[in-house]
C-alpha cells in the first residue's frame, strides 16, 4: 500500500485499519490473548507493544519541535537493538492485563489522533520531521506509527487465533 502524502489520506487509513484491528481484538479472550506464539510473543505482547510505540512517535515528534535531539528507537538504544528494546519492554510490561493492554492502546491511538487532527498540511507533508535525521515527513513518520503497525498486527493476532482454533 503507497503512503498517504495528504493529512485526509492519513487519517482514513489510520482510522480504517484501526478500526480493522480493534474488531480482530474484541474476538480475544484473555486466557488466548496471554498465549505466546513466534518467539514468545503473545497477541496481548503485540498489543502493548503497539501502544508503546505510538507514544514513541509522539516522543520524536515533541522533542524535534522542541529542539532537542531525538533518540531513535529510545535512549541507550540503537535501530540496530530493536530486538534487545523489545525484549525489555515487554518484561517490563509482564503484568499488563488484557483489558488494562487494549486500553492502553485505544488511548495511544486517540492520542495520536491529537496530534494528527492538530497539525495541517504543511507540518504533515511539506518537509522532514524535524529532529527525524532523515527525508520521512511527519505525516509518514505517524503513519509508519499507526496504520502500519496496526496492519501487522492484525495480521499477527489472525494467525495467532488460527493456530489457537487447532
Amino acid at each position: 500500500m503507497p503512503a498517504a502524502t495528504t493529512k485526509e489520506d492519513l487519517l482514513a487509513i489510520a482510522d480504517k485499519e484501526f478500526a480493522k484491528l480493534q474488531m480482530v481484538i474484541e474476538t480475544v479472550p484473555a486466557n488466548v490473548a496471554l498465549c505466546q506464539h513466534d518467539d514468545n510473543w503473545s497477541i496481548r505482547d503485540v498489543v502493548v507493544h503497539r501502544a508503546h510505540w505510538i507514544d514513541l512517535f509522539l516522543g520524536w515528534y515533541a522533542d524535534g519541535q522542541a529542539g532537542k535531539v531525538v533518540a531513535f528507537p529510545a535512549p541507550g538504544y540503537k535501530w540496530n537493538q530493536l530486538k534487545a528494546y523489545n525484549a525489555d519492554l515487554l518484561a517490563r510490561h509482564q503484568g499488563v492485563d488484557w483489558d488494562t493492554a487494549k486500553a492502553g492502546f485505544e488511548a495511544a491511538h486517540k492520542r495520536w489522533h491529537g496530534l494528527v487532527d492538530g497539525l495541517d498540511q504543511e507540518a504533515l507533508y511539506a518537509k522532514p520531521m524535524k529532529g527525524g535525521n532523515n527525508n520521512w515527513t511527519t505525516g509518514r513518520w505517524a503513519e509508519a506509527a499507526a496504520s502500519s503497525h496496526y496492519r501487522s498486527a492484525a495480521k499477527f493476532i489472525r494467525a495467532c487465533l488460527r493456530e489457537t482454533a487447532t
